[in-house]
């Protein structure tokens, strides 16, 4: 049965799709992006994914080279998946389908959305145009995560870091960051609901989020109901 899901040719796309293309498989590699994680983080940051077909996810991920099982130094016995070197070349295609899927008229952004997700939307909005001469470090508290955010010479970094060097310190949860780094609410309004507080340099993630582009809504032919342009 396994063999009658793949798709059997030569074109390395499909090879591609036969590797990542199960359901779950790419956001797997998503959650893994910014580092290593337990089983449980990841049930965590995929909540739609039952711990079964998780498992079977993580095992043909690991077949494929994807991805890792390994001991962490400091705990001989927590076990953690990392991507290895090749998975990691994962991470432009995850980060042009984001800005991509962002352009789908159809996307709730209502929906449920996990701290490394809205952290991917950093690199999938970054506009290095917009970057030029900016340097600076931010520090991301969302979801119970900490990220370190960093422009420098026109190019944007996301990590799992405390940032001891960051300019300003951001509290906030999923959600209310989606809608501030999409663009779909403003800054001061998130800020006056208390939904995000911004601790030291306030002007130093406001220049961040200028360096963010998000994408005009797709136009489909034919379709009904498409989403109004941003103004």
């Amino acid at each position: 049965m396994a063999s009658k899901r793949k798709y059997e040719e030569s074109c390395p796309a499909a090879h591609a799709l036969d590797l990542v293309g199960e359901r779950w498989a790419l956001l797997v590699v998503r959650e893994l992006l910014f580092g290593p994680k337990r089983f449980t983080d990841l049930r965590a940051g995929i909540p739609g994914a039952s711990p079964d077909v998780l498992s079977q996810r993580l095992r043909q991920l690991e077949r494929a080279g994807v991805v890792r099982r390994r001991r962490l130094l400091r705990s001989a016995s927590t076990r953690v998946y990392d991507l290895t070197a090749w998975g990691r070349e994962l991470e432009p295609v995850i980060v042009g389908f984001g800005r991509w899927g962002g352009r789908s008229p159809g996307l709730d952004r209502r929906a449920a959305i996990g701290a490394d997700a809205v952290m991917l939307a950093f690199k999938s909005l970054f506009e290095p145009r917009l970057a030029a001469g900016l340097a600076v470090d931010v520090s991301v508290r969302v979801g119970g995560d900490e990220f370190r955010v960093s422009v420098a010479d026109g190019a944007i970094a996301v990590d799992r870091d405390d940032a001891a060097v960051a300019v300003a310190v951001v509290v906030t949860d999923p959600g209310s960051l989606h809608e501030v780094v999409w663009g779909a609410r403003r800054l001061e309004d998130a800020e006056a609901a208390g939904e995000v507080a911004v601790q030291g340099d306030r002007d130093g993630f406001v220049r961040l989020l200028a360096v963010l582009d998000p994408p005009e809504p797709a136009v489909v032919e034919g379709r009904r109901g498409n989403a109004a342009p941003r103004t």
